[in-house]
């Protein structure tokens, strides 16, 4: 209808989809970093701690608006 203005759709971030999960109970999670290569030079703790995942809860705020789905 001309005259009238209608909102436009809010996209979802293509690479916060590819990298951070919703939680059933609506928290964010996403897994650490330096986990893929470069393994052989890196300490035992480093690996071991490297591949947790963990709650993103200090940027929740800007984490709804990368993902409003």
């Amino acid at each position: 209808m001309p005259g009238k203005a209608r909102p436009g759709k809010q996209k979802t971030s293509s690479s916060a989809k590819k990298r951070i999960k919703r939680t059933g109970k609506g928290t964010f999670a996403h897994e650490k970093a330096a986990h893929n290569h470069l393994l052989q030079q890196k300490s035992k703790r480093q690996k071991r701690l490297a591949g947790r995942t963990i709650k993103a809860s200090g940027y929740k705020k800007t984490l709804k608006k990368l993902l409003p789905n």
